[in-house]
């Protein structure tokens, strides 16, 4: 059964597999194959501040981790209604419901916590993740040229947000 939770200080080595593995698999995510470092130090320092101010939820299939949702927080009064939003489902999951039920979930805590700006960017040509954002209710605010560099060649992406009522 797929169970979507908090992530634990005990999940620090299963969450940098699954990191890895979506490194290898896809392309929409920031870091190339063998960019990131094996540095569990850095994941605990994730977890920490995720339970302190930001969210961090995660998708467990039978004890192994196959997605995640973050939004960092803004840490200054200005900016601390707003937080930045990074997701990523293992392949063979995906098209399952599961990114619907982490924005619910991610919905819920920023209506709990005062958070009243959703941001985030995807890539122009990742028009699955374009859709779901949309659902959700996330809109095009601008576009990011020459945001990112994938196999040598530039690529725009869209900035999307959501306003929380």
């Amino acid at each position: 059964m797929v169970l979507i939770r908090n992530i634990r200080e005990d999940d620090e080595e299963k969450f940098l597999s699954m990191l890895i593995q979506l490194d290898n698999e896809t392309k929409f995510m920031l870091y190339e194959p063998g960019e990131r470092k094996r540095d569990i130090n850095k994941i605990r320092s994730i977890i920490k501040d995720a339970h302190q101010s930001s969210f961090l939820y995660i998708v467990e299939d039978n004890g192994k981790l196959v997605g995640f949702l973050s939004a960092k927080r803004g840490h200054v009064n200005r900016i601390k209604h707003s937080a930045y939003i990074v997701i990523g489902i293992i392949k063979s999951y995906t098209g399952k419901g599961i990114g619907r039920r982490l924005f619910n979930e991610l919905d819920n805590w920023a209506t709990d916590n005062g958070v009243t700006r959703l941001e985030l960017t995807v890539m122009k040509h990742n028009e699955r993740a374009i859709s779901l954002y949309k659902k959700m209710g996330y809109k095009v605010e601008g576009v990011k040229e020459k945001s990112v560099v994938v196999d040598g060649d530039y690529v725009d992406e869209y900035y999307m947000a959501k306003i929380i009522e």
